[in-house]
């Protein structure tokens, strides 16, 4: 009897965890078709509606910086340096003396040619003189004439080569540094200084054999320095365009001349890389979003198209219902598009195909979402894109 009554117990207290283990199964098993249904928690995200608007049309290049007229001054005849009248970086005038070789024998033989010339002038005078009167012979005049002349071609010929070694700015500008040193010996050609004008400064730049069709003398461009502010863009306009076209690049050179003032015109310096957009006289329609709103990845470019749940119409398991979610905002469906991404402009970016003006996009929260994942939109705190930008340097 001991026996059947504690057996008995056993098998009450077995049913009473068996039916209490088979409650709560039952209720979790019910909770997770409940929330399968229901499908994931939406996400917050932050919104904006695309814009469709008329855009100029730009090409984009990168351009060098060059001056109107730039030199290296070198000697023309060697000498040894005697005196130096510039320093480096300084502004000249044209025919302003840099540079003065010794000439002390070529001024001794210049002072005896020019004793022989004075003489043979006499000479010839002479000769003049009695040939008239008959009392000397033609072939003496002759002789005396043809003495002088070749002293005075040998005088001017020294006059030249003295007048080598006194070495002058050919035109006005601003002087690099300076290469040589007092009593320095120059052969023939050694490097002075660099000068380069300060009265023109052009930007040298590519567009693809394409394109070059489309960019004719005087179309107006925009420079800017890498880093600049916006209110420090240049402006210009072609200026020469090359009639040859690259062999190796496919591209064809262009010339663009700077018509701002000289003191933002002082910035660029010969040398200096810029960026040069060039302005094309038509106007393209253009559907615009924030860049934030592109996903890019290797096999394309997306966004995110917020939709309400019928008009998403994905038909995937655990698509939210129409209604209210959290705070009592409307829950939507995020819908991945694909789209082909145009030019840029500041912080946005033309979408070429697969967004029309009007849709909303998700600007904010993107990465989180996966295609027809619910959504709710919160642009409390959202960003402020612009066309031109202007960021702190920081």
């Amino acid at each position: 009897m001991r026996i059947l009554i504690a057996a008995g117990i056993s098998l009450l207290v077995i049913g009473v965890l068996a039916g209490t283990k088979f409650a709560q199964i039952s209720s979790l098993i019910a909770f997770g078709k409940a929330a399968q249904a229901a499908g994931p928690p939406p996400e917050a995200v932050g919104t904006a509606v695309a814009k469709g608007a008329a855009w100029e049309s730009v090409l984009e290049s990168v351009g060098s910086v060059t001056a109107g007229r730039g030199v290296t001054i070198s000697n023309e005849i060697p000498g040894v340096v005697r005196a130096i009248h510039f320093e480096s970086g300084a502004k000249v005038r044209a025919g302003q003396v840099l540079v003065e070789l010794d000439a002390g024998v070529e001024k001794a033989q210049l002072a005896s040619l020019r004793a022989r010339r004075e003489l043979a002038t006499t000479t010839a005078a002479r000769s003049r003189r009695l040939e008239a009167g008959g009392a000397s012979t033609k072939a003496q005049l002759e002789s005396d004439e043809a003495q002088l002349k070749t002293v005075s071609a040998d005088a001017e010929a020294l006059e030249a080569e003295i007048a080598k070694k006194t070495i002058r700015a050919p035109f006005a500008g601003k002087l690099g540094i300076r290469s040589i040193n007092l009593g320095q010996y120059l052969n023939p050609g050694t490097p002075i200084t660099v000068l380069e004008s300060q009265e023109a400064v052009y930007v040298d730049f590519t567009v693809p054999q394409q394109e070059a069709g489309r960019v004719p003398v005087g179309t107006p461009v925009r420079i800017a320095l890498p880093g600049a502010e916006a209110s420090q863009t240049l402006t210009g306009q072609i200026a020469a365009v090359d009639p040859n076209i690259d062999s190796v690049t496919r591209a064809v050179k262009l010339r663009a001349s700077v018509q701002d003032d000289k003191a933002t015109r002082d910035k660029l310096r010969p040398g200096m890389f810029v960026k040069v957009s060039i302005v094309l006289p038509e106007r393209a329609n253009v559907v615009y979003v924030p860049a934030t709103a592109i996903l890019r990845a290797p096999y394309g470019n997306s966004v995110y198209i917020v939709e309400n749940p019928k008009a998403a119409g994905n038909g995937e398991q655990g698509s939210p219902a129409a209604g209210p979610g959290p705070a009592g905002k409307p829950v939507k469906v995020a819908r991945q598009q694909f789209v082909r991404v145009g030019v840029s402009r500041g912080d946005f970016v033309a979408i070429e195909e697969g967004v029309t003006a009007g849709q909303e996009v998700v600007m904010l929260g993107a990465f989180k979402l996966r295609n027809g994942a619910p959504v709710i939109v919160n642009n409390s705190n959202t960003l402020s894109p612009s066309q031109t930008p202007t960021p702190a340097n920081r």
